[in-house]
């Protein structure tokens, strides 16, 4: 095992593989180390401020555009100006750290690929690692590998890279500074950072972010506050560093103008990241007997608060000059059936051509297969613009109560129950085993389509109108039946494996519980 050179009062617990010193380096992790130490604190204070407004939600609060920021929304202020590189943003692929999705992703045709260090990875210290290594590689274009006979490299027209580091719930449990454990999210960020910003910039780019999870424009202050700072350590002009947000809990719903005015130096903009949306949707109400939505499938775009939110953000940042990017089509390419493939391409394209039609500048998608549908529909309404930033909706009126108009309610079937629980186990199994994005039942699961199968069955068990459409009322005792049946019919898909039976456990635990678990990352986390 190789030896590294540690800042003084940093500890690494995760093995030094070949090739790993050459990401932690002394200098990289002296830029973590600072940051640590300057921002930490700030970070256990805002996810204490979580914890202590989800009590009030638990105790029948309800949230509502803040009157203290008032004067940020009425005010009339825009974001810096975006660098041309992220000028056009139509399709944006996703996908995890892994070297030929890197590499494949990179040369989609899609105008930007976000790298996710965060939901569609598991992060185990290799994976996290080897994904710092894919990405100096990637800057560089060195990146290349060979595998069953055929060989990967980077085309010459490649997509602009935007970054995701983990939200901030997520620790970093195999670096530890002053004998804590540090934030995963400023260790992804400042690694990257340290090795990759001089180098896109001499490329004509930069270092572009996606930043997750966030509650409130407090944790987007932290963010800026930390960019402002890295940027100095390292010798960038302030606002170099830009940063889209993703709008994927209801909290935030409420605060976009505050994001992009934290931001308002580094921002490129918001996106609606619609499935961790719907989750944070049922995991903030899930106390309420009156709250339920329906089988997970019903619940669309189309679906009242789902349409406030989209277009809310679409009006917030076109008023900024700030880009607004949709949401991700889940749905892959069917290769064995000719008739589901058309069915669901056709839900890609209404997908994209709402979106655009609305106004959107882009939209997520998750598979190669779907750049060019997505593309298309974007450039019928855009023609050869790089966005529609100039599109401003002032028609647009939407509530609190439009925010909070949870529909449909019905119907709850017993194959909405059973997919949940066998998506679930599926997804669980396979994060545990180290692939955090997985293609189940013809959609690409990650952590976020995962946690709305958990948090749905969790709350149906607890909602008065968590009935079957046949009238049953959903137990835990009904749900446990479920799961040893779909465990059964995992292992048939995918073949026997120790971590599915694990999943089982843990996904019976964590929707059975009396308590809620706020993400299903954090106890799987402590498993791998």
């Amino acid at each position: 095992m190789t030896q590294l050179t540690l800042p003084a009062g940093m500890q690494i617990t995760g093995e030094i593989k070949a090739g790993f010193e050459q990401i932690l380096t002394p200098e990289a992790l002296a830029l973590v180390a600072k940051l640590s130490r300057a921002f930490e604190p700030r970070r256990q204070q805002l996810l204490a401020a979580r914890v202590a407004r989800t009590a009030r939600l638990d105790a029948g609060e309800l949230p509502d555009f803040l009157p203290e920021t008032k004067h940020i929304r009425d005010g009339d202020w825009k974001i810096a100006p975006i660098p041309a590189a992220l000028e056009c943003r139509r399709v944006e692929i996703t996908g995890p750290v892994e070297r030929k999705m890197v590499i494949n992703a990179f040369n989609s045709g899609a105008d930007s690929y976000m790298t996710d260090f965060e939901d569609s990875n598991t992060p185990n210290w290799d994976n996290q690692i080897t994904g710092q290594i894919n990405m100096r590689d990637a800057v560089r274009r060195t990146i290349s590998m060979e595998q069953n006979g055929k060989s990967y490299k980077l085309n010459d027209k490649i997509a602009t890279l935007v970054v995701r580091p983990r939200g901030w719930h997520l620790d970093e449990k195999h670096v530890l500074v002053d004998g804590k454990r540090i934030s995963g999210g400023i260790f992804d960020f400042a690694l990257f950072l340290f090795h990759n910003a001089k180098e896109q910039l001499a490329r004509g780019a930069g270092p572009y972010f996606y930043l997750p999870k966030m509650e409130s424009h407090q944790e987007a202050r932290l963010w800026n506050d930390i960019f402002v700072m890295a940027q100095n350590e390292i010798g960038l002009a302030q606002g170099t560093i830009k940063a889209t947000v993703l709008i994927e809990t209801i909290l935030a719903a409420f605060e976009m103008d505050e994001i992009l005015y934290e931001l308002r130096e580094h921002s490129s903009g918001l996106n609606a990241g619609r499935w961790d949306y719907i989750f944070s949707c049922i995991k903030k109400f899930k106390n309420d007997k009156d709250f339920c939505l329906a089988d997970r499938a019903k619940v669309t775009m189309t679906a009242p608060f789902m349409r406030s939110y989209a277009l809310l953000l679409l009006k917030t940042c076109h008023k900024r000059n700030a880009p607004a990017i949709g949401g991700m089509a889940a749905l892959i390419p069917i290769k064995n059936d000719a008739e589901k493939n058309e069915i669901a391409m056709g839900g890609v394209r209404n997908d994209k051509a709402r979106d655009a039609t609305d106004g959107y500048d882009g939209g997520w998608v998750a598979h190669p297969g779907l750049v060019e549908l997505a593309m298309t529909e974007f450039k019928k309404v855009l023609g050869d613009a790089p966005n529609q930033i100039s599109k401003q909706r002032p028609d647009i009126e939407v509530t609190a109560k439009d925010l909070l108009s949870f529909q449909p309610e019905t119907p709850i079937t017993e194959a909405g129950l059973r997919y949940n629980i066998n998506v679930g186990i599926h997804y669980l199994g396979a994060w545990l085993a180290g692939n955090g994005c997985v293609p189940i039942h013809n959609l690409m699961e990650d952590a976020a389509t995962a946690e709305i199968s958990r948090s749905q069955v969790w709350q149906w068990i607890r909602s008065d109108k968590g009935n079957l459409e046949d009238g049953r009322k959903i137990t835990a005792d009904m749900v446990r039946a479920m799961i040893s049946e779909e465990l059964l019919k995992v292992k048939e898909s995918v073949g026997s494996g120790a971590t599915y039976d694990r999943a089982a456990q843990i996904f019976e635990e964590m929707s059975t519980s009396e308590d809620f678990a706020e993400f299903l990352t954090l106890p799987l986390y402590e498993e791998i």
